[in-house]
């Protein structure tokens, strides 16, 4: 007989493990117990070598639905030993180096209990199983045991505590177990302050209530799992009205809700690989084709040709939804760009003026979770916003960073994460939102001290990015210089290519890859802002090969809302602005220009008055999407422009456009580096303005005019250097047409390409990047 200690790292706390191993382990006769511990899960069996081998073998294959293995070491056991079964111990506390798992949308047991009226859990909106559930959102520390959530706060009922100790049930050591009697407890409440009655409305009860208020047209602000969301039904357009104009969000799509996928499908089309998302335990909301059979409310995704759609995820919605037979917006709980709401009177206050009603529950939630976005582009899921069900599970870091030091990257100043990386994996945060709002700054560095606490994390090096006045990099640069530890400015394109091949697993000391990208602005190594660039890289350094025309930002930050702005800059660049005075007139973003002061933005762009030159292909969209009259005059936020632009696209008759027909972009030289300019591509936007060209046609011709220009860049690098693969990156490739249509043709030059699916392409992906970048300089110091 032998004694082993088997060593089992990865997702493997808090999700049925252990119950697993015991199984196994009674099944093949063995003795010793299993434990959770700081680094995961730590099993001391005796057996034979046979039924020991059988036993780990066995472990893998059945691994249980949330769990990931990622590493399992057997050595001999050297200590004391005194088992006549196998049994489950108690949690150790020692060196953390264990993975929270993220939240988990409601598995199907758990989701057919509820509705069971012979079941103790029917019509319990918090039920959940080692299968599913709350993590992430209600865990203050490791070990993930219940006394270190916030599910501390309610004491099992005996009925509960038995299934909680019953190796051989579903719920065994299932941290949030809880129900009617001893759970917590969802309510309704009137913003008003008024009381809730029963003669108002028939319900089964609070929760049921709910889907008669939004049936009524009736706004409600639903406390979730991971924030408190804003709720209506989706087919009313005085309802979406309301909200718009309550929440001040003016045009962003909204987010939809439905019961299954069946009314999914009554307005979108949904494929496999959009299916498996969507009922998948991250539960996302997913990027959907409008199908254009039945109409929503106009006023939910204006200007899209895509709805986010998302099923239930928790039994109170499932509950909610039981006799919705539309979908119903759930959007963000929150004012403007301020973060979501958490806390019940954080939400009466800052929402009582929005909702009709609230439905509030009283287990806290500790963690700020948003929703998380992807798409289907291609065979390929590609994230928009990583955040419940994907965050903060871990990214396996390439070969050579297997030995990495602790570090922290600090992340961008929009659409922010940060990275911890240790040892053999990286671990990016949930999306925390645009570190311009003084609320979300200090929601980032509290979701920073937790994650800094849970995961033991004591960094040795810190990168930040070379953008100045980033409130991030000045956060990063404080605590740099407090715990007197290495700081590392990382350029900001460098970082989302870097980011890009980490997810790729390009390994440490591979050939540079041809990085691709293209944003909105980042700061640059020659202190200019770029936007849209062509790096030679690798995980160490960079060598910029090519870049689009700098041109003026009229007005900084002002030019990202108001594009008419990007459109007279660049015609200015192009020198064609004198050509409009005299062959253009008659067209509409010419006259709207006419109409501003004009020589006073002259004497800002040439006196250099907060109007920085920029390389920015972000704006570059925002400019044409302007000059053929989308968002001429003002975006309610980043990307409108371009993403409406983008909408209009036809992508079956994307390539019926003749050659000769496209737009001409030349390329020239800027400081001995290729540079794109666009000036003959705007000669040609304005003549088929002049001559009416449909909106969509010219908006197709540019996409694929542009395309065509990154594809013959490429060809040109190419010759003068060994490129073999173009990584894609940067928040405008996800800009599907941009990333397929040029993914397509770089394959077909039998180039490898690399784009993004763990983390987004946008700067949620940047802390992944800075953190690889810093990794290696630290290593090749080493």
């Amino acid at each position: 007989m032998k004694i082993e200690e088997i060593r089992v790292r990865g997702t493997v706390q808090g999700v049925g493990f252990r119950p697993t191993v015991y199984r196994l382990a009674k099944a093949y006769g063995l003795r010793g117990d299993v434990c959770n511990d700081g680094q995961g899960v730590l099993i001391r069996v005796s057996g034979s070598e046979e039924d020991l081998t059988k036993f780990v073998t066995k472990l893998q294959q059945e691994c249980p639905p949330l769990a990931k293995i990622q590493e399992l070491s057997r050595t001999s056991y050297e200590g004391e030993f005194d088992f006549d079964d196998f049994v489950i111990s108690s949690s150790v506390s020692n060196v953390i180096k264990t993975e929270i798992v993220p939240d988990a949308a409601t598995c199907p047991q758990c989701l057919q209990e509820i509705f069971d009226p012979f079941s103790r859990f029917y019509r319990y909106p918090f039920t959940n199983c080692t299968h599913c559930g709350p993590r992430l959102s209600i865990i203050r520390a490791i070990p993930y045991d219940r006394h270190n959530t916030s599910m501390s706060a309610f004491t099992m009922c005996p009925e509960c505590a038995k299934e909680y100790h019953d190796v051989e049930n579903r719920r065994f050591h299932a941290q949030p177990v809880a129900c009617h009697v001893c759970g917590p407890k969802a309510w309704l409440e009137r913003a008003d302050g008024k009381p809730v009655t029963a003669s108002m409305f028939s319900m089964m009860d609070d929760v049921d209530a709910v889907c008669t208020l939004l049936q009524k047209g009736q706004i409600v602000a639903i406390k979730g799992l991971g924030g408190i969301h804003l709720a209506c039904d989706a087919t009313q357009e005085i309802a979406v009205q309301k909200l718009r104009q309550r929440k001040k969000r003016y045009h962003k799509p909204f987010a939809l809700m439905a019961r299954d996928i069946s009314i999914i499908e009554e307005y979108c089309t949904v494929n496999a690989k959009e299916k498996e998302l969507l009922t998948s335990s991250a539960a996302p909301i997913v990027l959907l084709p409008v199908l254009g059979r039945k109409q929503l409310a106009s006023l939910v995704a204006p200007g899209q040709n895509t709805l986010g759609f998302m099923l239930p995820y928790t039994p109170l919605h499932y509950l909610i939804l039981k006799r919705m037979n539309r979908p119903i917006v759930l959007t963000s709980g929150n004012i403007a760009d301020e973060p979501q709401c958490i806390d019940n009177d954080e939400a009466r206050e800052k929402l009582g003026k929005i909702a009709d009603y609230f439905l509030f529950h009283n287990r806290e939630i500790v963690n700020r979770v948003d929703d998380s976005v992807v798409r289907v582009v291609g065979d390929t899921v590609q994230i928009i916003r990583r955040a419940r069900g994907y965050a903060p599970a871990t990214i396996n870091l390439p070969l050579g960073f297997h030995n990495v030091p602790q570090i922290l990257a600090m992340g961008s100043e929009l659409k922010n994460t940060f990275c911890l990386l240790r040892e053999k994996e990286a671990i990016v945060s949930q999306h925390l939102g645009d570190l311009e709002n003084i609320a979300a700054y200090n929601a980032y560095q509290n979701t920073l001290n937790l994650y800094l606490n849970l995961f033991d994390c004591k960094p040795e090096a810190i990168a930040i990015d070379k953008h100045p006045e980033y409130l991030s990099s000045k956060l990063g640069k404080q605590l740099a210089s407090a715990n007197q530890i290495k700081l590392y400015s990382i350029q900001h394109h460098h970082a989302h290519i870097a980011a890009c091949m980490a997810e790729n697993s390009i390994p440490l000391n591979s050939p540079p890859v041809l990085g691709i990208a293209l944003d909105g602005l980042g700061y640059g190594e020659d202190s200019k802002l770029w936007g849209g660039e062509f790096l030679l890289a690798d995980y160490r350094q960079f060598q910029r090969l090519a870049t689009f025309k700098q041109v003026a930002m009229i007005g900084g930050e002002q030019a990202i809302y108001q594009p008419w702005r990007n459109t007279y800059a660049h015609l200015l660049a192009a020198k064609l602005w004198d050509t409009c005075q005299q062959q253009y007139t008659e067209l509409e973003f010419f006259k709207f220009l006419k109409q501003k002061p004009l020589k006073l933005l002259n004497q800002i762009i040439e006196k250099r008055i907060n109007s920085p030159s920029v390389s920015s292909v972000g704006r570059l969209f925002d400019a044409v999407a302007a000059a053929i009259g989308i968002c001429l005059e003002e975006c309610s936020y980043e990307g409108q422009a371009a993403i409406e632009m983008e909408s209009l696209v036809d992508i079956n008759n994307l390539n019926n456009y003749k050659e000769t027909n496209n737009y001409h972009f030349e390329v020239g030289f800027l400081d001995n580096i290729y540079c794109i300019e666009p000036d003959l591509m705007w000669q040609g936007l304005l003549d088929d303005l002049q001559q009416q060209i449909p909106q969509k046609t010219i908006a197709a011709k540019f996409h694929k005019s542009l395309v065509n220009t990154i594809v013959e860049m490429v060809k040109l690098l190419r010759q003068e250097n060994l490129i073999d693969r173009v990584a894609l990156t940067g928040g405008v490739f996800q800009n599907c047409i941009l990333l397929e249509q040029v993914t397509k043709h770089l394959q077909s030059l039998e180039i490898n390409v690399l784009t993004h699916s763990l983390v987004p392409a946008n700067d949620g992906g940047l802390s992944l990047g800075q953190a690889m970048i810093t990794a290696a300089q630290l290593i090749n110091t080493y």
